[in-house]
């Protein structure tokens, strides 16, 4: 059955198109925190702004992720619910890194979104281990 197409060709694929996505979203993560205290430091709470890069990688993450429930719906709808969960703690994460700015103090880590990127990964990993691409190699 093609839902989408062309894209249905994806399916098989996209298991090891969300781990990239996911450890991208890592990455971006670093380089945004990163960019932030650089941000407060030299301009202050006005300085702050949010990073182009990782806000497209997680609208990236959370498309894959619904087309994910397509493939597979149960392991689609946890992972989208991660996926979701890491969007909004995001959004208020970012929002207090710029409380913390106009209070000056130090900017602390993402310590809940980091938390859900751990909780996607492994949930990802054991879906690829016990019911997707790697679970058919081993």
């Amino acid at each position: 059955m093609n839902i989408f197409g062309q894209l249905d060709a994806l399916h098989s694929f996209i298991e090891p198109v969300l781990l990239a996505l996911v450890l991208a979203n890592m990455v971006t993560r670093y380089l945004a925190h990163n960019r932030h205290v650089e941000q407060n430091e030299d301009g202050g709470a006005d300085a702050v702004s949010r990073f182009l890069p990782h806000e497209v990688i997680n609208g990236l993450l959370m498309l894959a992720s619904f087309y994910y429930t397509t493939v597979n719906y149960h392991g689609g709808v946890i992972l989208s619910m991660f996926v979701a969960g890491l969007l909004v703690t995001d959004f208020f994460e970012f929002e207090s890194r710029k409380v913390e700015a106009r209070r000056e103090l130090s900017l602390d880590r993402p310590k809940a979104s980091l938390s859900l990127w751990a909780l996607a990964l492994l949930y990802l990993g054991y879906q690829m281990l016990f019911t997707g691409t790697i679970g058919t190699v081993v």
